[in-house]
């Protein structure tokens, strides 16, 4: 592995028992940077080997519909592991508490987790390494140039971003290790009823799981042929348009870490389909996505409005009084009853499927703000309803395309307009000239 991949986030004392991978975001047992490095350090020093995964309940406003969605498919992780004579442990609790008291039980000699650069995961490390004396090291399994490696520094937009990006990728853009059978076994208690969990979880049940999508990575690996054989040649033409089925739906999967973006990366790359239409989802799943990691890394305030570039904040501020036509309250907001049927329908699709589609997305987002008493206002309302329904919610890319919306994040300064000030604007005609809106609409009606 490129030791660029790893950094040590606590230094320590290494000492000679087993290795623990504490398993965050990438939730896999194949193609995992930050598994396979903590089996390379546990292959070192002929000691076992295991996998913990902290579940903490009512995490960032997630409900059923996505702790279901996770937990089947840490279910496959764990059968996958076994087979290695990797244990998985599923500890329950803060896991800024529950995985240095499991490391310090256990007597580990290090702790190996992956990479997020959100908040929440930040403040579990930091607690954790207070009660710990071992190295703390951190592997990042989930972008394709690790966020550290592919820029020091905040970048302005995917213009200033994706040459940095393009530059490392001939080096970064490998086929992952396999995590292999692990010869030194550990006898450990980690059986998990997944039934009784999920019947027990305590959980907010309101927002059901969803049926038309299947978690794991075999179900993300059957989504990415499907994708490759049948989409990838109309991407560019087809991934705007929401009454085509044009988009990749692996977001989810990829949100959870139940695939790689790099498996997926050098598949698309590989693959015999329109040069356009390649080059436009690759920039979407390299460079756009990772810019997002990159602007939740080193913007600690990413879901705030103190976020925003200074041209937004200022041009946002001069027109915090201007009249809007409508109101609504969040309530309001989240039943889908507005006075524009497109963006029902937007908001419908995605209480009712957990994935609104990207383009909606962004029009669903600015409308909020048009219509609510403050961009503060818009940007937790877009937040809540973002994360609450959406299977890929709680992300850096949610976060970094409701503050494009919102606050011209990676944008531009456009021309001046009531409410929206400088930032850039969408409308229903603007819709209606790029798609069949009623199409859609009538489609979204079907699902009731």
């Amino acid at each position: 592995m490129i030791p660029e991949r790893a950094r040590i986030w606590k230094e320590g004392r290494e000492g000679k028992g087993p290795v623990i991978y504490w398993m965050t975001r990438d939730q896999r047992a194949e193609e995992n940077w930050a598994l396979a490095f903590a089996q390379e350090l546990a292959l070192e020093r002929r000691a076992p080997l295991a996998v913990v995964f902290a579940l903490k309940e009512e995490f960032l406003g997630a409900a059923m519909r996505q702790y279901g969605f996770m937990l089947r498919g840490l279910e496959e992780v764990e059968r996958t592991l076994r087979d290695k004579e990797i244990p998985f442990v599923l500890l329950q609790g803060d896991p800024g508490e529950t995985v240095p008291d499991f490391v310090r039980e256990h007597s580990a000699s290090a702790l190996v987790t992956d990479f997020s650069p959100l908040a929440t995961k930040r403040a579990w490390m930091e607690k954790a390494e207070e009660g710990l004396d071992l190295p703390l090291r951190e592997v990042d399994a989930h972008n394709v140039v690790p966020c550290w490696v592919a820029s020091p520094k905040q970048e302005y937009a995917a213009r200033t971003f994706r040459p940095k990006v393009r530059r490392l990728l001939p080096i970064f853009c490998e086929d992952p290790p396999a995590v292999q059978v692990h010869p030194h076994p550990w006898d450990l208690d980690a059986g998990v009823s997944w039934d009784r969990l999920r019947r027990d979880l305590r959980v907010d049940r309101s927002v059901p799981e969803v049926e038309w999508i299947k978690p794991g990575a075999a179900a993300a690996r059957r989504a990415l042929r499907r994708f490759l054989g049948e989409k990838l040649s109309r991407y560019d033409g087809d991934r705007n348009d929401p009454t085509l089925d044009g988009q990749s739906n692996l977001s989810p999967y990829l949100h959870f870490g139940q695939i790689s973006a790099q498996r997926v990366a050098l598949e698309a790359a590989k693959w015999e389909a329109d040069p356009r239409s390649k080059a436009a989802f690759l920039e979407e799943l390299v460079v756009r996505r990772e810019l997002s990691d990159n602007f939740c890394f080193y913007n600690r305030g990413y879901d705030t409005f103190d976020a925003f570039p200074a041209w937004a904040r200022k041009t946002l501020d001069e027109h915090r009084n201007d009249p809007r036509e409508y109101l609504y309250d969040q309530e309001e907001l989240e039943g889908a009853k507005t006075h524009d049927p497109l963006w029902n329908a937007a908001q419908r699709e995605m209480v009712v499927r957990g994935k609104m589609h990207g383009y909606l997305r962004m029009y669903w987002a600015k409308k909020i703000l048009e219509w609510t008493d403050s961009p503060e206002e818009a940007l937790k309302i877009a937040i809540y309803l973002n994360d609450r329904y959406e299977l890929d919610g709680r992300d850096p890319s949610g976060y970094v395309g409701i503050a494009w919306s919102i606050g011209g994040v990676h944008d531009r300064a456009w021309k001046e307009r009531e409410i929206f000030g400088k930032v850039r604007y969408m409308s229903l005609r603007g819709a209606r000239s790029k798609f069949d809106v009623g199409s859609y609409i009538e489609r979204i009606e079907s699902l009731d």
